[in-house]
């Protein structure tokens, strides 16, 4: 099933992309003014949010206000101008079905997923958000029948909302840094994915993401439940276009694994890297975290290429006896790319195990830092890692 959105916002600019030898053209919707209350009234209008989400975010807009951009990396962040940037951003012209399959196509053929050629497309449920919504999503109907929900966050707020509310911010409090505080404060678009009890799901869920705009921000949020003896594989991708000024990424994962669940997460990090002189690019900052319940199986799997700077640590709490944990990178930067990433395991149910595999490649002037962090807490008895 595919979704369009009709334009809700004052029409902006229209922006003229290199992305291919042909120009992509497309027209865009913005909300700007700074990050602010007003910015979040007007969010809270577009999105007719529950006064509960209305709340969240207030309550996280505070918390940021006593926050300052932490500066402990081994490389100096370039000055990021919060209330110059674009914090909310849709394509316009999505008034008919007709105009969204065509979008819909042009974006699978750049991923090279053609979806009238590729037999691998019937195989895959795909969210893909542009921006800061989720413009296209596959089979939503088929997999709901079957116990699975993946949808656009926004739409689980307005169907699933018991479920969104029983989990958001429990993995990732309000309060962890500086960053996931912001993504809470002013996140739009995102996937949402709860899995039901005893749910073995063989269609590989995927979610695509594109920053398509000059001067914008993506703030992405990304809810993944799995129930007792479920089990599925997570796919994201993203891409950029190229802009002489740097974007900005701010991300926020959070995953619950519980009892003898599985979840096999996988990412294909491919933004803007910026030109050889460093100029351009987009720095991501993104948060993720699991949590594994007793017998549970947590698998990262992540591919660095692109980005001017990341900075982003997964992390996964072994809570309950018997879980585990895999994280597997590979980053390969060059020109002037920086990445500063990692891992942390956190032991703290009994009979836990874990497995770090990191690996990088570093071309030309570019800079890798790894940060790695095991913890064995007084009570996890008979754990084990390996790195």
């Amino acid at each position: 099933m595919l979704r369009y959105l009709g334009p809700k916002l004052k029409k902006l600019k229209r922006l003229n992309i290199h992305m291919q030898p042909e120009n992509t053209i497309i027209d865009t919707y913005r909300l700007i003014g700074g990050l602010n209350l007003n910015t979040l009234n007007k969010l809270n209008l577009k999105f007719k949010d529950f006064l509960s989400l209305y709340i969240f975010r207030y309550k996280a807009y505070l918390l940021l206000k006593k926050f300052k951009q932490p500066d402990w990396c081994f490389f100096e962040i370039p000055d990021i101008f919060y209330d110059d940037i674009s914090y909310y951003s849709i394509p316009s012209k999505f008034n008919s079905k007709k105009s969204i399959n065509n979008m819909f196509n042009s974006i699978l053929d750049k991923i090279g997923l053609n979806s009238q050629e590729n037999k691998l497309i019937s195989t895959l449920a795909i969210d893909i958000v542009l921006d800061s919504v989720s413009i296209v999503d596959t089979i939503t109907n088929f997999l709901i029948k079957t116990g699975i929900i993946f949808i656009p966050f926004f739409e689980a707020i307005n169907y699933f909302s018991y479920l969104v509310f029983s989990y958001i911010g429990t993995i990732v409090p309000l309060e962890d840094n500086f960053f996931s505080t912001l993504n809470s404060t002013i996140f739009s678009g995102g996937s949402f994915c709860f899995i039901a009890k005893n749910i073995k799901c063989n269609i590989n869920l995927s979610t695509y993401f594109r920053t398509q705009s000059e001067d914008f921000a993506q703030f992405e949020r990304t809810l993944l439940i799995v129930d007792n003896s479920s089990y599925i594989i997570y796919t994201e991708g993203c891409s950029a276009p190229i802009f002489l000024e740097s974007q900005l990424h701010v991300a926020l994962v959070e995953i619950l694994v519980k009892e003898k669940g599985i979840l096999n997460y996988s990412t294909i990090q491919n933004w803007y890297r910026g030109d050889q002189s460093g100029e351009g690019g987009l720095y991501n900052f993104t948060t993720k975290r699991g949590w594994c319940l007793k017998k549970a199986l947590l698998d990262w799997v992540q591919i660095e290429m692109g980005s001017a700077i990341t900075w982003k640590y997964p992390s996964t709490y072994l809570i309950g006896n018997y879980s585990s944990s895999n994280f597997f990178s590979l980053s390969l930067i060059s020109d002037m790319q920086i990445s500063d990433t990692g891992n942390k395991m956190l032991h703290i149910g009994s009979y836990t195990k874990s497995h770090v595999y990191s690996k990088s490649i570093s071309l030309n002037k570019s800079i890798y830092a790894y940060r790695g962090l095991v913890k064995i807490f007084k009570n996890a008895k008979y754990t084990y890692n390996y790195s």
